[in-house]
């Protein structure tokens, strides 16, 4: 293949442009917080099914309190009306006696009633400083991931910025290198990472392996328009003033 100095030396240009931009996709790939943000996103979906048995137990222990306050109510309002109805003395000895032993019933039914009641009301106590815990401690992770996620969406930004500086003068060195040129420089570039290197000091810019006098020879007897391969890593080998040869 043959192709003029100039635009063999544009493909220098180009191959620094490429580099820069897989550098810039390797950062975007690789954002310091990107690891800890998916770690504290994993805690935050735990946290949250947390929550939500602790609430859905808070909610029934509730209506546990709600049921167990009706029924010594219940039992109350009994024993008031019983009470009445001993207090007026109206009905007979028997049914005054009667009512006597229904309220000591009821007595020792709404004790065992309000022990009840208060079991459920230190459970669901307990329930509450749980799911208290737990939403301080999601509170606290959102924070840190409000942070996290504000630091990477800077630096992605930067970066953004960075690649589109960087990646403005592309299709111009492309059309300066020409097709192809480009076609060879990209299909050696799919495999090995980088298409050219420049020959300095005698070595291959992208093996950097020092090229042997026979390799040399050849090189500097080779027409300035042929386009040149390293014998070792296959890429276009670009010669510059500090080739050494």
């Amino acid at each position: 293949m043959k192709a003029e100095p100039a635009r063999q030396s544009r493909l220098l240009d180009l191959q620094a442009i490429d580099t820069r931009l897989s550098q810039i996709e390797h950062a975007r790939r690789t954002i310091p917080q990107l690891a800890e943000i998916a770690d504290l996103q994993g805690k935050a979906r735990l946290l949250d099914d947390q929550l939500i048995r602790s609430r859905t137990e808070l909610g029934d222990v509730k209506r546990e309190i709600t049921k167990a306050e009706g029924d010594v109510q219940q039992v109350r309002d009994r024993a008031t009306r019983d009470q009445q109805r001993l207090d007026s003395g109206v009905g007979s000895a028997k049914d005054l006696t009667a009512i006597q032993h229904e309220l000591g019933s009821l007595a020792r039914r709404q004790a065992e009633l309000e022990e009840v009641e208060l079991e459920v009301m230190e459970r669901a106590e307990a329930i509450e400083s749980d799911v208290a815990e737990l939403e301080r401690g999601r509170g606290e992770l959102t924070e840190r991931l409000t942070a996290l996620e504000k630091a990477r969406d800077e630096r992605l930004a930067e970066l953004s910025a960075e690649e589109g500086q960087v990646g403005a003068p592309r299709d111009t060195v492309v059309d300066e290198v020409g097709d192809d040129l480009v076609a060879l420089y990209e299909k050696i570039r799919s495999t090995s990472g980088t298409g050219a290197a420049p020959l300095r000091q005698r070595r291959c810019g992208g093996c950097q392996l020092e090229l042997n006098p026979v390799e040399l020879r050849t090189i500097k007897d080779a027409p300035e328009d042929e386009v040149l391969r390293c014998e070792e890593c296959r890429r276009i080998l670009v010669r510059t003033p500090e080739s050494g040869l």
